[in-house]
């Protein structure tokens, strides 16, 4: 649905079937075993604040889902005991309890191993000191101090009396430096003994650091940061979730919004509860749904109502990439309409002070998460948020977007019209015009036996049976790649489109046998270039089908490619048109 490079995040957005894209990927790739490079490592300096964001979603996007099954076992607490269906004094209540409690208790682990590989150390060792802070023997020293006054101390140095159970910013620096101690612990062990001394000095000098120094600042800071959210609290506290829930959508696209899931995990572990990221969030998320799915109720385009009606559900679920990338952004006004909604229904959620109580990506599958207090009250006005975020995103999308139906159709028709008559070879401000790379039939890409190219998965295009073996360029521009075995060319128009020319189907098994290369890669070429030449009669004895898709490889950055089939045409004949 679009690929966004921004706030040190490369990002391809695909929709809801990711999960079915992801993990073949990470087969294929062997992306387990790779390390990653910094930046700066492969010459790419990053900003401050790039580095931040990375860093921040480095360390927290892979403890998501367990703050996710941790917040929903809550909600489904809170819902049995609002329907009176147990209590908290019963078994079941209690078991449910604690394993949700489990993901915040030991948080500090779960931070430390993903810390550590952000930081690129040892997350075994980082796990260890996560242990140590929330080890029972020191939470009861820290119990006993603080009842008898009485300080802990290391020889003469003292241990600030802190516990760090469900603690965030306390872990971080310790394993940031950790990172440091490591390497200078491999530096300085000798090679028949560093397998021992290495673990033992990193534990020892960074343990002890964590308990005396870094532990006790972290802490101060996270309560300091609960200290300004209460304050914002108290004062205005309808400000930030009216401001994050407008703004939420540009978070997101510049990747900044990583910076801000700190913030909120904070709040939920000092105060037990969050008012301005989840509500916000929440908000905006909803918002987006519901602007989206105006436009998938307004257009006449049957390829943007399913985009449109598909991504819409799923924002309104918690996840908005799809919405986002794939109708928002490109047809502004639903952005727009997105950023007013989550605004207002921010501020209504802000002024009533709608509390979040646990984690999850924010939308209607999470609202059990709002469930908390004394009474429904606060679940109910969640519930009258998202319907104000929903309802206004909705009505002011609706509103705004404005289909340019009688446009597009008079250009389509001209176009069509040109086409069809086989204009001259050149560019026109109607559109960018593409040859036909080979003599022969031109048939619809539907008819070519292979899904990669039946379905355009690789984009749209246009497909040759080829009546005379010469492959020729159907733009001026500059040959990108012949493959070794040549059966496929790339190129590059002077415009920028990208061109693909697939000879024959698995042929590249023939390892360039019946092909002969008459370019090569870097050639600047203009229409009816000789490419490569090539054996029909031989390849079809091979047993392999010859027929020859043309694909515009950045399909996706045109709004519409139009293409002759069912009729002959010659090498360099005007085939396709692509209108911006």
């Amino acid at each position: 649905m679009g690929v966004v490079s921004s706030g040190g995040q490369y990002q391809i957005i695909i929709g809801s079937d990711v999960g079915n894209v992801y993990k073949p990927l990470v087969d294929m790739a062997n992306l387990q075993d790779m390390k990653q490079e910094s930046n700066q490592e492969v010459g790419e300096k990053k900003s401050l604040g790039a580095s931040a964001i990375d860093l921040l979603s480095g360390i927290f996007t892979p403890i998501l889902p367990i703050l996710t099954a941790a917040g929903m076992l809550k909600a489904i607490l809170a819902l049995l005991t609002a329907f009176h269906i147990t209590t908290t004094d019963q078994q079941v209540y209690q078991i449910i309890n604690f394993m949700a409690d489990a993901a915040f208790y030991f948080l500090p682990i779960f931070l430390a191993n993903s810390a550590a590989k952000k930081f690129k150390c040892s997350p075994y060792l980082a796990m260890l000191l996560g242990g140590i802070l929330l080890h029972p023997n020191f939470i009861a020293m820290v119990q006993t101090a603080k009842e008898t006054g009485e300080a802990i101390k290391f020889v003469f140095l003292p241990v600030y009396p802190a516990t760090y159970t469900s603690s965030v910013v306390p872990i971080i620096l310790t394993v940031f430096v950790m990172s440091r101690v490591e390497r200078v612990a491999d530096k300085i062990s000798p090679k028949m003994i560093k397998f021992f001394t290495v673990p033992l000095i990193v534990v020892l000098v960074t343990g002890l650091l964590s308990l005396i120094v870094l532990g006790p600042i972290g802490y101060i800071l996270g309560n300091g940061i609960a200290a300004v959210i209460t304050f914002l609290e108290t004062t205005c506290g309808w400000l930030v979730p009216m401001i994050l829930g407008g703004v939420f959508p540009l978070l997101v696209m510049t990747g900044t919004h990583y910076g801000i899931i700190p913030i909120g995990q904070n709040n939920l572990m000092t105060l037990g509860y969050d008012t301005f990221l989840g509500p916000a969030n929440l908000a905006s998320n909803i918002a987006q749904g519901g602007a989206t799915l105006a436009v998938a109720v307004k257009t006449k385009n049957s390829e943007m109502k399913q985009l449109a009606s598909s991504a819409g559900i799923t924002a309104v679920c918690g996840i908005t990439e799809p919405a986002l990338y794939g109708v928002n952004i490109r047809l502004k006004t639903p952005l727009y309409a997105s950023m007013i909604g989550g605004a207002i229904g921010g501020l209504f959620m802000g002024l009533v002070g709608v509390r979040r109580f646990g984690a999850g990506s924010p939308g209607l599958m999470t609202l059990p998460v709002y469930l908390g207090g004394e009474t429904m009250s606060n679940f109910f006005f969640a519930c009258i948020g998202v319907v104000i975020s929903f309802v206004i995103g909705f009505i002011v999308s609706y509103i705004l977007y404005k289909e340019k139906e009688e446009e597009n159709k008079e250009t389509k028709k001209e176009v069509v019209s040109e086409v069809k008559q086989d204009i001259t070879v050149q560019n026109d401000e109607k559109g960018m015009k593409i040859c036909a790379p080979i003599t022969g039939k031109a048939v619809s890409l539907k008819e070519v036996n292979d899904p990669t190219f039946a379905e355009e998965i690789l984009g749209k295009g246009v497909a040759i049976i080829p009546e005379k073996g010469v492959a020729v360029s159907p733009i001026h521009g500059t040959v990108i790649n012949i493959f070794d075995t040549l059966h496929a060319i790339g190129l590059k128009s002077d415009d920028g489109v990208e061109v693909l020319i697939h000879i024959g189907l698995d042929t590249v098994k023939l390892g360039g046998k019946h092909f002969k290369a008459i370019a090569k890669s870097g050639d600047r070429v203009t229409v009816g270039t000789p490419l490569v030449e090539f054996d029909i009669d031989k390849i079809k004895e091979e047993g392999y089908d010859v027929i020859t898709p043309m694909i515009i490889s950045n399909s996706f950055e045109y709004g519409t490619i139009l293409s002759l089939d069912g009729q002959d045409v010659v090498a360099g004949d005007e085939i396709m048109k692509i209108i911006q």
